[in-house]
């Protein structure tokens, strides 16, 4: 998943950097609605969060911009406490509104949410339910393992994206797993075993990635 931060203060680009890369999004930065725009036309965005008061063109006329060409959704961000702000966002197209001060988890979390509302993901013959965290194939439970609904949902998150050994073991395992690579060869080789060969595709010397299509 490709998500566009544009704030024109760069320590909190930084920091908000930090956070989203953690978790496996691939992060655009700019700090100020023109080369938000810019970095919009030029790449896939998935999410874009946008300060209200920018240089050059403010958040709110990036978000006009994106939304009058895209679904692209977007999360405004603004010091701003009045009622009125929120409501001109959501009126112009912003999927959600956060104010600053705000704590990057908080924003991290959100963003998610905006990625992904339905509760239940359909790829091929594999439904995959997000709250209860279970797996089906042909309406059967998988009973897969805590870690390989983990695997399969990270994949989900960033369909089309190939994820390396070592960001798996970041984003699955966690930061402080210091185990071998290969044990991301072995959960991946037990998950295709129920689901099939035909969803997880690897990428030699790469790493892996979620089919496309679905069926």
């Amino acid at each position: 998943m490709n998500v566009l931060i544009a704030d024109d203060e760069k320590d909190m680009l930084k920091i908000l950097k930090v956070y989203f890369e953690k978790e496996g999004f691939q992060v655009f930065l700019a700090e100020d609605g023109e080369e938000a725009l810019t970095i919009f036309y030029s790449n896939k965005i998935n999410l874009a969060i946008l300060d209200w008061m920018m240089p050059k063109t403010s958040g709110l006329q990036v978000c006009k911009e994106i939304k009058s060409n895209s679904d692209v959704k977007i999360l405004m961000l603004t010091a701003k406490s009045e009622n009125e702000d929120e409501l001109e966002a959501l009126n112009i197209g912003a999927d959600d509104y956060v104010r600053k001060p705000f704590h990057p988890g908080i924003l991290l979390t959100r963003a998610k949410k905006l990625l992904r509302k339905e509760k239940v993901a359909q790829v091929k013959d594999i439904k995959i339910d997000l709250e209860a965290k279970k797996i089906y194939k042909n309406n059967k439970d998988l009973n897969a393992t805590k870690t390989e609904f983990e695997l399969l949902n990270c994949l989900l998150d960033h369909k089309g994206n190939i994820l390396t050994r070592k960001k798996l073991l970041d984003i699955v395992w966690g930061f402080d797993y210091f185990g071998e690579e290969r044990t991301v060869d072995t959960h991946i080789r037990r998950l295709r075993e129920k689901i099939g060969e035909g969803i997880i595709k690897t990428h030699r010397g790469l790493g892996y990635s979620l089919e496309e299509e679905n069926g």
